[in-house]
């Protein structure tokens, strides 16, 4: 069973499957920085706050003796939609990716030769038209 493991593991497809894992784990750390620390911003300025901070009070709470607000209902919207940008830059990178990825491959699959030329219909009939006269 090891073995058997070993080889399924070790086939390329599994391998650049977890490679390509990897590498958009790394990469969606990058655009979160960049998402936080430039675009965050640049649209908190129209709100005048920190826009990942942006919500909807729905119910208030009370602050406890730490200066920390208990109870309160809220929905977050700005970290949402801080998200959903997130996601729009990664799913753009990635399509620009395969679609580079996928015109690369069509370069490289050789023109497909073309059929040999036989002899046409009116030939072959020829052919076997003598071949019964001897």
């Amino acid at each position: 069973m090891l073995k058997e493991f070993k080889e399924f593991a070790m086939k390329g497809n599994l391998v650049d499957i977890a490679v390509g894992f990897v590498m958009g784990a790394a990469f969606k750390q990058v655009v979160t920085s960049f998402t936080g620390g430039i675009v965050s911003p640049l649209i908190g300025l129209i709100f005048k706050s920190d826009f990942k901070d942006q919500k909807w009070i729905i119910t208030q709470g009370t602050a406890n003796d730490a200066g920390e607000v208990v109870g309160e209902v809220a929905v977050l919207w700005g970290e949402f939609l801080t998200n959903v940008i997130d996601f729009i830059i990664v799913a753009f990178v990635m399509f620009m990716i395969i679609k580079g990825i996928n015109k690369m491959k069509k370069k490289e699959e050789p023109a497909p030769e073309p059929a040999p030329a036989g002899p046409s219909q009116e030939e072959l009939l020829a052919e076997i038209r003598d071949l019964l006269k001897k």
